[in-house]
């Protein structure tokens, strides 16, 4: 008969229940959800297999082929979250020695270069300053030299708050034979989006920002020349938790295990989609950018400057310019700690230079806007020295 060993109790806790304080998440995401889908995701677990769950399965991808405007088979929601399916896109259609360009706007088209490479790619990058869009010429002209066999590129960059033109671009790739695969991260259900009329073979999302979800699902989108480069790789996806070709047989029509999927979450998804189609696509669309057009007209008022042109601004995402002088840290500090109101600061080239203000799915509401103007408008002057604030508009 072994002797029990005695417990180390040296990593014991005692510990009162989870409180959190009420936020108000007005950052580059997570979003704050919408209170149906935190109830929905707040009921009893069933199991990953049981015939309701499959059949919620199925709600969930067509609406996600609503959301996207595609007809893909394969569209699911990658059990992960946006970065995960981000991976996911190249996992399953890079074979070592591919040819890769990406087009690099802001932060994720740097990320989207550094995961193609772990894959063992031939990445190579065209570039424009964070702030900008690309032309249809610069595109053209750097898949007429690399002729890659995947064009990546950013729709909505959130580093940047840039949203990318996309006419024409899907018709380049078909012409140079190319896959286009595109970042939908800070778009999807909130900004115009058509994949199959874009002619876009690969996309993906995230959970938490336009669909008024928590983070933790990647939705993600393989149009047919993809699916027929990944069922054409001379070897198996190297990633085995992300291979489209075993979560296809667990998503398709013959529901065969995979992994033990995150139900509760899709619980979530499956109501945020319901409540995105109740609302209608170009309703949501339209609320997006009127609740951002007011945004920008009540900053402007305020004296701040936008850093994105007009004509290029994500209705998501707005980056303002630290007025000079400003600790913009300690202004998004105060905001949190004292309002439980959250804004983002830069990332990379556009770090301590801008602020970023997310306006996505549920948040995307006046009021909220109303809120964060007061609140600049009579406490910023204390974080800029003597300089003087103009009245909101």
């Amino acid at each position: 008969m072994s002797v029990q060993q005695p417990i180390n109790d040296s990593h014991r806790r005692t510990l009162d229940p989870i409180a959190t304080p009420e936020r108000l998440l007005l950052g580059p995401g997570p979003s704050n959800a919408h209170p149906t889908v935190l109830q929905a995701m707040a009921r009893m677990p069933i199991g990953h297999l049981d015939p309701l769950y499959v059949e919620l399965m199925g709600e969930v991808q067509e609406l996600l082929r609503y959301t996207w405007q595609t007809d893909n088979r394969l569209t699911i929601p990658m059990s992960g979250t946006g970065s995960a399916a981000m991976e996911a896109t190249l996992a399953n259609t890079i074979e070592p020695g591919d040819k890769v360009l990406v087009a690099i706007k802001g932060y994720f088209g740097l990320r989207l270069a550094d995961m193609a490479g772990r894959y063992r790619a031939d990445v190579v990058t065209i570039e424009r300053p964070w702030g900008q869009a690309f032309s249809l010429e610069e595109i053209e002209q750097a898949l007429e030299t690399h002729r890659p066999a995947i064009f990546a590129i950013v729709h909505a960059e959130t580093s940047t708050g840039i949203c990318q033109p996309m006419d024409g671009i899907g018709d380049l790739c078909r012409k140079y034979d190319c896959l286009l695969l595109l970042d939908t991260v800070t778009s999807l259900g909130a900004v115009p989006l058509y994949l199959d009329d874009w002619k876009v073979d690969l996309a993906y999302s995230c959970s938490q920002k336009g669909l008024s979800c928590p983070p933790g699902l990647g939705p993600f989108s393989m149009g047919p020349r993809a699916e027929a480069k990944m069922m054409g790789r001379s070897g198996k996806v190297p990633n085995w938790y992300l291979d489209v070709t075993l979560l296809n047989q667990y998503w398709g029509s013959d529901r065969v295990y995979h992994h033990t999927a995150p139900v509760n979450m899709n619980f979530g998804m499956r109501e945020a989609l319901r409540l995105l189609a109740e609302e209608g696509l170009e309703a949501s669309w339209n609320r997006h950018r009127s609740n951002a057009e007011y945004l920008w007209a009540g900053l402007e008022g305020l004296g701040l400057d936008m850093h994105a042109p007009e004509h290029l601004r994500l209705p998501t995402l707005t980056t303002v310019r630290i007025p000079e002088g400003v600790n913009g840290k300690a202004f998004t500090q105060h905001l949190l700690n004292e309002h439980g109101i959250e804004v983002g600061g830069g990332l990379g080239a556009l770090a301590g230079k801008v602020w970023r203000v997310g306006l996505m799915g549920y948040n995307s509401q006046r009021a909220n806007v109303d809120r964060l103007l007061n609140l600049i408008e009579t406490e910023l002057p204390a974080f800029r020295g003597s300089a003087p604030v103009a009245a909101a508009v």
